[in-house]
């Protein structure tokens, strides 16, 4: 399958977009103000204990010291025994000591960040833990592959003092994978180990990779035909990296050049936009509609104007067979997560949704976050869920409309004008003003001087006040103001 990367940078953004025979499939964004600290290593230095609480302050060199409780002093499987007593932090830390730690959870308004002395390092396919001997596997793993699984690995690292966690896209990849793995895990440990013996207390030790490095690690693969990248100051980044850690990827690096972006010339940012709207239209003439929710995601299949060529059965199908391949792909453009409901278009023929489930798994098959598809349900809907790995598009990109907040719908101009009424009746109870103002959108004052003026001038005769009209083109629809004069 071809494959190609294509990465739009600039001091603010880094944007990522994973191309496969043409189509965009994925698309990361990073932004410099909006990158956290968790996961970056610092050689702190303890400047206060407390007994009391069993816990330290610990200066990592930032604008708060650090929190750090007893129990990240111990290791996962020590910290996890209940029968197990931790030793008194006062007996193992003490004021001026320099301690490797991790962020666990960024500084938040006046507390500081969340450490722990457990370091632990993401790599690929593995997680790696230095300071304990263990052997875990991905929850999301079946349980009758975990043994084998945990064989394997233990084989490949038994010289290694550490131990590792097996992470979920690890289920498919082979010694050779999880060597390398190891490899960069390793080296990226005695690199750390070399820092702690060199530099000052409160220095870094080890950034979390940035998006770019993060690409060459979790994204590129034996597919990806070229990595292009539209700035040289990165393009050597990257390279260097790559030299490091990855040198089979070297050579497929490279600067984009010319007059169109990089993300112009894909046509990335048209897709980026068609991935924040509800409607997707599908070639044949039917479409897709999606709403995210807290709960759950619900994607809905529509024949549209797609009318076939033979019979209304052969349509549907056509139709469903269609969209099962955009809903894959859909998935990974706007990183949904979750329970995902889809609504098919109903099928009589058992062989026809036998054979839109099977292309739906296929084409889910392709993507690095796991799934886990059902059967139709006897209403005819297909339940599945994606793993969450980050935030949706639609959520990094977006938040919820100050004018709807998040309904999707706003008031009629009626229903409001309607509102107004009450609302001035009401206060003409309590209140003895010489006239009421009322102040709202053009349509809304529209309204009241066409089609509600009988209602507006019913409503002055009866509480025997007039009542002012001024339109605001600032306001929403549904927003008002009533002054009392």
């Amino acid at each position: 399958m071809q494959q190609e990367i294509l990465i739009n940078w600039s001091p603010q953004e880094t944007r990522v977009a994973l191309i496969e025979q043409g189509a965009v499939q994925e698309v990361l964004i990073e932004r410099a103000l909006e990158r956290g600290l968790v996961g970056n290593v610092y050689l702190g230095k303890v400047t206060r204990v407390l007994p009391g609480m069993q816990s330290a302050f610990i200066d990592i060199g930032l604008e708060r010291t650090g929190f750090l409780h007893v129990a990240d002093l111990l290791p996962r499987g020590v910290r996890d025994d209940p029968a197990h007593a931790p030793v008194p932090i006062e007996r193992q830390l003490h004021e001026g000591q320099r301690l490797v730690v991790q962020v666990l959870k960024d500084p938040l308004g006046t507390k500081g960040a969340r450490l722990t002395a457990q370091v632990s390092i993401a790599g690929r396919f593995l997680v790696y833990l230095p300071k304990e001997k263990h052997i875990g596997i991905s929850q999301k793993i079946p349980v009758q592959q975990r043994e084998a699984l945990r064989d394997r690995l233990s084989t490949l690292a038994k010289d290694d003092p550490g131990g590792f966690i097996l992470r979920t896209n690890a289920e498919d990849a082979s010694d050779a994978e999880w060597a390398r793995d190891i490899g960069y895990l390793q080296r990226t440990w005695a690199e750390i180990l070399h820092g702690a013996q060199t530099k000052g207390a409160g220095q870094l030790l080890h950034a979390d990779l940035t998006l770019l490095q993060r690409v060459l690690r979790d994204l590129a693969s034996e597919q990806t035909e070229r990595i292009r990248v539209d700035s040289r100051e990165q393009l050597n980044a990257l390279q260097t990296f790559a030299a490091q850690y990855m040198p089979a990827l070297l050579d497929r690096i490279e600067l984009h050049t010319g007059e169109r972006t990089v993300f112009d010339l894909h046509q990335v940012d048209a897709e980026i936009l068609k991935a924040l709207q509800r409607k997707v239209d599908l070639k044949s003439g039917g479409y897709l509609v999606i709403d995210q929710t807290e709960a759950l995601t619900s994607i809905d299949v529509n024949t549209g104007g797609f009318v076939g060529t033979r019979n209304f059965d052969e349509t549907i199908f056509k139709t469903n067979l269609e969209a099962a391949h955009a809903i894959a792909r859909q998935l990974r453009l706007r990183n949904l997560g979750g329970i995902v409901v889809i609504d098919f278009i109903d099928m009589v023929s058992e062989a026809h949704r036998e054979a839109v489930h099977a292309a739906l798994r296929k084409q889910l098959a392709r993507d690095r976050v796991k799934t886990q598809v059902g059967d139709f349900s006897p209403l005819g809907l297909l339940e599945m869920t994606r793993k969450r790995d980050r935030e949706s598009l639609a959520q990094a990109l977006s938040e919820t409309c100050d004018v709807c907040q998040g309904r999707g719908l706003v008031k009629t101009p009626r229903t409001v004008c309607y509102d107004i009424l009450r609302e001035i009746l009401t206060e003409a109870r309590s209140f003895n003003p010489a006239e009421f103002r009322v102040i709202a959108h053009p349509r809304v004052i529209e309204m009241f001087l066409d089609e509600e003026s009988r209602h507006l001038a019913g409503l002055s005769a009866f509480i025997g006040k007039p009542i002012a009209l001024h339109a605001d083109h600032v306001l929403s629809t549904e927003q008002y103001d009533i002054v009392l004069r």
